[in-house]
């Protein structure tokens, strides 16, 4: 054991719980430099916004615990959402039952994508970002060619589309908890649940620790690697559907960057790009950190653009914090 003396409490303590520090010092940064920040309205409309971004984060999640990276996230919610806007209108009766059919129609195929990253990665072992970069390119090409590069509309007045954007835009009654917040939040538990006391989640955070390991054991890599390319893509279709929700159109041009944006809550949240470290907590942690960036500048009514930089900012501190936490571990 190392005989260097043990780091000062005040550093332990920022790089034990840093992304929570950061968390909280946004959150006071926003209040002081706005007067609508901690307003419901505005908070409310921030998590509703954020839902998509979390749902995929939560997919990128199982990935880089595996040892991947996932690419093709953005355009299969494009392929999810436009999928649904195209469906409701097309079926021959309507009504919640129609919608849900859509719905799972739309998430299912996502899955189906995220199925053929999975094979490629675990059966063929193609390296994760060329297969996944060549999944957003073709799924991105067939967002494009199904709507003709044209935004894809469905009539407001029925009765599956009146209870989609219901969905996407009011909430629980009297509280007015967004509906696709709460919907986010039982993943979130789920999720948590699966990782934390399920052998799958485990053995999903050990085959990115140490893959050899897991194999040597007799166990399928190949099958939590599949497994977690094909719950991403599900949870990307299922995203796509939550924009349609709140936008009431299907688009091709839906989660342009929206991988970038998922790996950073990630890393931002702690993960290792290596694999085998992540919690969904933290990774939410992190969504909530780059939906205040934006909410804040945007409330302020700065360009888009300086928010993209101060985002690569945060991300190279969240890692350097990461890097002197595991110095700080290794010299106790």
């Amino acid at each position: 054991m190392s005989t260097n003396p043990k780091a000062p409490g005040l550093v332990s303590l920022l790089v034990t719980y840093n992304i929570y520090i950061m968390l909280a010092a946004l959150v006071v940064i926003s209040t002081l430099l706005s007067e609508h920040f901690l307003t419901l309205q505005n908070l409310f409309n921030l998590l509703r916004q954020l839902a998509p971004l979390a749902l995929v984060s939560i997919g990128m999640l199982l990935v880089i615990l595996t040892g991947g990276i996932d690419l093709s996230v953005g355009s299969i919610a494009a392929i999810g959402g436009m999928g649904v806007a195209m469906a409701m209108p097309a079926l021959p009766f309507d009504g919640a039952t129609a919608l849900l059919i859509c719905v799972f129609g739309g998430v299912l195929f996502g899955a189906l994508l995220g199925a053929i990253n999975g094979a490629l990665v675990a059966g063929f072992g193609m390296a994760s970002f060329v297969a996944t970069l060549a999944m957003m390119t073709m799924a991105r090409g067939l967002a494009y060619m199904l709507s003709n590069g044209q935004p894809v509309r469905f009539p407001r007045d029925l009765p599956t589309a009146q209870i989609l954007t219901g969905f996407g835009s009011k909430g629980l009654p009297g509280i007015g908890l967004p509906w696709p917040v709460l919907a986010v939040l039982i993943v979130i538990a789920l999720f948590v649940f699966m990782l934390r006391r399920t052998n799958w989640g485990r053995l999903t955070v050990a085959t990115g620790s140490n893959e050899n390991a897991v194999r040597l054991a007799g166990l399928p890599v190949w099958r939590y690697k599949f497994l977690a390319f094909t719950l991403s893509g599900a949870l990307s279709a299922l995203a796509g559907i939550f924009v349609t929700a709140r936008t009431a159109v299907g688009t091709p041009v839906t989660g342009i960057g929206l991988e970038l944006d998922a790996i950073a809550a990630c890393v931002i949240g702690g993960a290792l790009l290596s694999g085998g470290r992540g919690t969904v907590t933290n990774t939410m942690i992190g969504v909530l950190i780059l939906g205040l960036i934006g909410n804040i500048m945007n409330l302020m009514s700065v360009p888009a653009y300086p928010q993209q930089i101060i985002k690569g900012v945060i991300i190279i501190l969240a890692v350097l914090m990461q890097g002197i936490g595991a110095r700080a571990k290794r010299r106790v």
